[in-house]
């Protein structure tokens, strides 16, 4: 059986582009870092993934400023710039072409649906190299404490998730809990791909201990058990996260003769995207576990 090189060529070339979408990314830089002649490395591209290789870095691009639009303060001309745009004029024509609004019209009011339509092909082409790439999987046994968070859940579409996250982002910012200041969770309630679109759930969480007042978002007062927990840490990009969240389940779990705790799948946000590159997001991944039974002689067996 031949060995296939062009693989792990082109996924260095996708990991460099990630991390490096503020800086030139020409053909003729990306071919040198998959060690790849020029003449042939778009060529190797298009074929693996059906996108030219301008056509991924400008999808990449302006998805990463509609999430910037959408969740952060950033100027226009900020994003424009940092888009490889060199006026916010080019910007907002590409931007509209993108997501039929404009970046001014798409801050206040997104609307997910054609969004993510235009972006399918990007979310295709990360799945298919997804196979390839050598994820990280080390999981650990700790015991989570208790936490009391605030909690927004979101209830309907995925793809509307958008819409929840800006209610509870708005609300943070109105009670000055930032990230920096209050741990983020979300609760995985549901796996997307078995659930209805109607029946989907989905939590998001920042840690708080008090009372909650009422509030036009939603907000409640919640909390995460303590247990002991299955702990996997996590970098990258979320694309990466469902398979990683599948191999904790189909390999590690039956391997391990553990039992899953009746509460979801939960993880904790370190490091997000979009204020960092994709590749260098960090999570923790937590699955929770039943208590173990006392063995048979041990002090809590022998005081009953």
């Amino acid at each position: 059986m031949r060995h296939d090189t062009a693989s792990p060529r082109l996924d260095k070339a996708l990991a460099y582009i990630d991390a490096h979408l503020d800086a030139d990314l020409s053909l003729e830089r990306l071919s040198r870092v998959a060690a790849c002649s020029r003449f042939h490395f778009h060529r190797l591209f298009r074929a693996r993934f059906g996108l030219s290789l301008h056509q991924y870095v400008r999808l990449c691009r302006l998805r990463r400023a509609g999430e910037r639009l959408a969740f952060r303060r950033c100027s226009v001309l900020d994003i424009a710039l940092d888009s490889g745009y060199r006026s916010p004029e080019a910007f907002a024509r590409a931007f509209r072409q993108a997501s039929g609004q404009t970046p001014s019209a798409f801050r206040r009011r997104p609307r997910w649906l054609p969004w993510r339509q235009h972006f399918h092909a990007l979310f295709q082409l990360r799945s298919l190299s997804m196979p390839s790439r050598q994820i990280p999987f080390a999981v650990d046994i700790v015991d989570f404490p208790a936490t009391p968070v605030a909690l927004l859940e979101h209830r309907g579409d995925p793809a509307l998730l958008g819409d929840s996250l800006r209610d509870f982002i708005a609300w943070r910012r109105e009670n000055r809990l930032p990230p920096s200041a209050a741990a983020t969770y979300n609760l995985l309630y549901e796996d997307p791909e078995n659930c209805a679109p109607a029946d989907y759930r989905f939590g998001l969480c920042a840690a708080f201990d008090g009372p909650i007042a009422a509030n036009r978002q939603g907000v409640r007062a919640a909390q995460i058990p303590a247990g002991r927990c299955a702990r996997l840490h996590h970098i990258g990009s979320d694309d990466t996260l469902a398979a990683v969240a599948r191999r904790l389940y189909s390999e590690w779990l039956p391997a391990s003769g553990e039992t899953p705790r009746d509460f979801p799948l939960f993880l904790q946000r370190i490091r997000f995207y979009p204020d960092v590159a994709e590749n260098e997001a960090v999570c923790d991944l937590f699955l929770p576990l039943q208590t173990l039974a006392p063995k048979i002689g041990s002090a809590a067996t022998l005081k009953q």
